[in-house]
């Protein structure tokens, strides 16, 4: 009877860095987080949602605390000083976040934190999240992951510098799983030596690239994945640009 039991996966992407508030004071990057499962463990098999790096940070946090003994993977760190192009920094630091979320998600103690659950699978802001593993939203942990994962493109907009409201829809309405996950290179190869900053200068005359907007999977039920295996850029979009509008660029 073991034998027949199916292999439970989980597929965690970091991917599609975007410019919030691009050209004010209080603007920076947040990052589209694709999940997709059949374990058990996971509320909706497939979800997508985007965070900006404090909250990682918070997640961190709340995850050591929450842990006891058990480790909890490093993020990709900050610093004051980094030789070489906003875009460069970007991606790397997509990279470490990459990894912190595949290793979180193989942690049997990690994955027993709700906050973790949240985090990945609703655009709760931070706040929010606390009110419900305390039991003072209006929803349950479970409730609210459903209630994002059903919800449909207006659900959700992130529009201020906090991260505090909701963000663009989950990916359960909007299409396929294929759809949501733009592939990467080889996601084995993530090392991160260096200390990064966390809202570094965009280098002058350095060209970003711009991403199309990539459709989101419907639904919250197993989907099969079978996307490309090689990227088609790593670039910065802003939400001003015609592909963050859902428009097609002119040539």
């Amino acid at each position: 009877m073991l034998e027949n039991r199916e292999e439970e996966l989980t597929t965690v992407r970091v991917q599609d860095p975007r410019v919030q508030n691009e050209g004010s004071w209080n603007s920076y990057v947040d990052y589209k987080i694709f999940l997709h499962t059949n374990s058990r463990a996971f509320t909706a098999k497939t979800s997508c949602v985007r965070r900006r790096y404090r909250e990682f940070v918070w997640l961190r946090r709340q995850l050591q605390r929450n842990a006891g003994l058990v480790p909890v993977p490093e993020l990709p760190g900050k610093s004051a000083f980094f030789v070489g192009s906003t875009d460069e920094f970007i991606e790397r630091r997509r990279q470490g976040l990459q990894h912190f979320l595949e290793r979180v998600v193989q942690s049997a103690v990690l994955l027993s934190d709700s906050r973790l659950h949240l985090f990945l699978q609703s655009q709760l802001p931070v706040p929010a999240i606390e009110a419900c593993v305390q039991g003072r939203g209006p929803h349950s942990v479970t409730e609210a992951i459903l209630h994002y994962a059903m919800a449909g493109p207006a659900w959700g907009q992130r529009g201020d510098s906090d991260g505090a409201g909701l963000g663009p829809a989950s990916c359960a309405s909007l299409g396929s799983a294929q759809g949501c996950l733009e592939s990467f290179p080889y996601w084995g190869d993530l090392g991160m030596d260096e200390a990064r900053p966390e809202s570094p200068e965009r280098a002058a005359g350095h060209r970003v690239t711009p991403l199309d907007s990539p459709e989101c999977p419907a639904g919250h039920g197993v989907t099969s994945l079978d996307s490309p295996e090689s990227p088609t850029g790593h670039g910065v979009t802003s939400e001003k640009s015609p592909e963050f509008l859902g428009f097609p660029s002119g040539h």
